[in-house]
């Protein structure tokens, strides 16, 4: 008997495309520009994102990644902060004894219509005769196409230095088709720290 995997194979393509995504799209960096996580002693994290819930996660997956020098917002800015005056944020910053600062945000959810096409399968039909087994055909079902909505979630991470009240590494993702915003920030955190440590801006 034969068995056709075609329509295994197209189920496994959809189900693939189908599963978030998230890239890198570019990155700058100050040139010979290097930041040791041994050599820092306070790092700001900022997510700028809706909910309360989103802003935590994300924060809290950030400052994973800098080994017990991250400070979260949620628990920094909410002291009696002034947070309506530039110059205030920076010169408490930097009384505070801030190497850095990370942020991210949200700045764009582009959406796009994508074809899902049907699946065409082929069953044998079996007879207990000769006439039936040698005139055998093939019963064709198809599944029509269908079309479904992708989103692609761009999100800006920055760096800056306290120090020198700066901005020295910026870099862009792009995720298609999250599984959730604490998922999406997950890969983003993770990407974001990889391409940083591939470049040499970040040094353990």
């Amino acid at each position: 008997m034969k068995i056709t995997m075609a329509p295994v194979y197209l189920a496994c393509i959809v189900l693939l495309s189908a599963c978030a995504t998230t890239r890198i799209t570019s990155s700058w960096s100050e040139p010979d520009k290097k930041v040791s996580i041994q050599n820092l002693h306070k790092v700001l994290i900022v997510a700028l994102f809706k909910t309360d819930v989103n802003r935590r996660k994300a924060e809290e997956q950030m400052a994973g990644y800098l080994e017990g020098k991250g400070v979260v917002s949620y628990n920094y800015l909410s002291q009696n902060f002034n947070t309506s005056n530039a110059d205030a944020i920076r010169d408490k910053i930097k009384e505070d004894g801030f190497d850095g600062a990370v942020t991210m945000r949200l700045i764009d959810v582009d959406k796009e219509q994508v074809y899902n096409p049907g699946f065409i399968t082929g069953y044998p039909s079996y007879y207990h005769n000769f006439g039936g087994y040698f005139y055998r055909n093939w019963q064709v079902y198809q599944t029509p196409g269908y079309y479904s909505t992708s989103k692609s979630f761009i999100i800006e991470t920055n760096v800056f230095s306290i120090k020198e009240d700066k901005i020295i590494w910026t870099g862009l993702t792009e995720t298609t088709n999250p599984d959730g915003v604490q998922k999406m920030t997950e890969e983003v955190t993770q990407i974001v720290f990889k391409k940083m440590l591939k470049e040499g801006f970040i040094t353990r």
